[in-house]
C-alpha cells in the first residue's frame, strides 16, 4: 500500500464499535523485544544507537525479518539485506533467553481494560506478528485463573502473512475470525505502523503511548491516543464510541 493510499484511508469513518483487536507487545505486555533487538545488535552495529524512538518508528509491529532489515537500514549497516537474517536469528535467541528469565510482565491497566471490554460482551482478538506472543500471554494469569490468552475469542498471532504492518492483513484476518465487519472494530496499538494498518483496514486506531511517542501515533492516524488504557471512557465505549475519559 502506498503512502498516499494510507493517508487517504485515515479519513474513512468507522461505524459503531462492537469488537476489539489488541496488539500484544507494548499494549498488553511489557515484553523484552526492544531489549533483545538492542542486545543482539552487537557485531552488526552500535547498540547505543538503537534508541526507543528508532525501535518504535522502524521495527515495532513488523515481522522479525522485516524488523531486522529495517533496523540495520536505519543504522546504515552495510549489506543490511544480506545480514538481516543472521541478526533476526540472534535477536530471537536473546528474546527466548529473556523470556525464560521472567522478563515478561503484563501492564495492569491493560488487564483492567481487557476485562472491562469482556464485561461488555464484546468479541476480542489478539493480533501480533510475533511468533512469541502466544507463549508470553500463556505465562500471564488473570483473576479468573485463566491465562491472558484464554480471554480472547480469536487469536491470529504469529500467522505467516504475505505482508506485515502497515498492511492491514493481520487486522482484517482478526476481524474476519471475530465475524465482525472491520468498520465496527477498534485496534489497540503502540506502534505507528500498527495504527497505519488499522486505518488502512477501516478500523478505529487506539494509540497506546507508553514510550512518550503520542505524536507519532497521532500522525499515523490514531483516533484516540492515551498513555494508559485506564483513560478510555468505558461508558462511551459501551455505546460504541472510542473516547478519552474527561479530565
Amino acid at each position: 500500500m502506498t503512502t498516499s493510499e494510507l493517508l487517504a484511508s485515515r479519513s474513512v469513518q468507522v461505524g459503531t464499535l462492537k469488537a476489539a483487536i489488541f496488539d500484544v507487545d507494548g499494549v498488553l505486555l511489557a515484553s523484552p523485544h526492544e531489549r533483545a533487538w538492542r542486545e543482539a545488535l552487537r557485531g552488526f552495529g552500535d547498540p547505543e544507537r538503537f534508541t526507543t524512538a528508532m525501535y518504535q518508528a522502524d521495527v515495532a509491529g513488523k515481522p522479525r525479518l522485516s524488523g531486522a532489515r529495517a533496523a540495520l537500514d536505519a543504522l546504515g549497516v552495510p549489506d543490511a539485506a544480506g545480514r538481516a537474517a543472521a541478526y533476526a536469528v540472534r535477536k530471537q535467541k536473546r528474546l527466548e533467553e529473556l523470556i525464560a528469565e521472567g522478563a515478561v510482565k503484563a501492564f495492569p491497566d491493560a488487564l483492567r481494560f481487557v476485562q472491562a471490554v469482556a464485561d461488555l460482551g464484546w468479541p476480542m482478538a489478539v493480533a501480533s506478528s510475533s511468533k512469541n506472543a502466544n507463549g508470553m500471554m500463556r505465562s500471564i494469569r488473570i483473576d479468573s485463573g485463566q491465562s491472558l490468552l484464554d480471554i480472547f475469542s480469536a487469536n491470529v498471532c504469529g500467522r505467516d502473512l504475505p505482508r506485515g504492518k502497515p498492511d492491514p492483513a493481520i487486522f482484517l484476518l482478526a476481524a474476519s475470525e471475530l465475524h465482525v465487519d472491520p468498520s465496527h472494530c477498534f485496534v489497540a496499538e503502540d506502534a505507528p505502523a500498527g495504527i497505519e494498518a488499522a486505518c488502512a483496514g477501516h478500523m478505529a486506531g487506539l494509540g497506546v503511548a507508553r514510550k512518550d511517542d503520542a505524536a507519532g501515533l497521532r500522525t499515523a492516524g490514531a483516533k484516540v491516543v492515551v498513555t494508559s488504557l485506564d483513560d478510555i471512557a468505558l461508558d462511551e465505549l459501551a455505546e460504541g464510541r472510542l473516547c478519552r475519559r474527561p479530565a
